[in-house]
């Protein structure tokens, strides 16, 4: 696997925890609140052919 798509599916698999985590009872929702824009930040550009060709990514106007 290349570095970047490592990267890309371990931040992925982070933030997909985080998201199960804040849904438990109990959960520290002020952490959450602190690390889930930071690894939305961290997430790397998606590896090439992660996405179909015809798809384009939405952009701000």
């Amino acid at each position: 696997m290349c570095p970047d798509c490592e990267d890309f599916a371990r931040t992925v698999l982070l933030l997909g925890q985080l998201a199960l985590y804040a849904d438990m009872v109990g959960a520290d929702l002020d952490f959450v609140d602190v690390v889930s824009p930071s690894l939305a930040v961290s997430l790397p550009e998606p590896p090439p052919g992660t996405f179909p060709d015809d798809s384009a990514p939405a952009e701000d106007s």
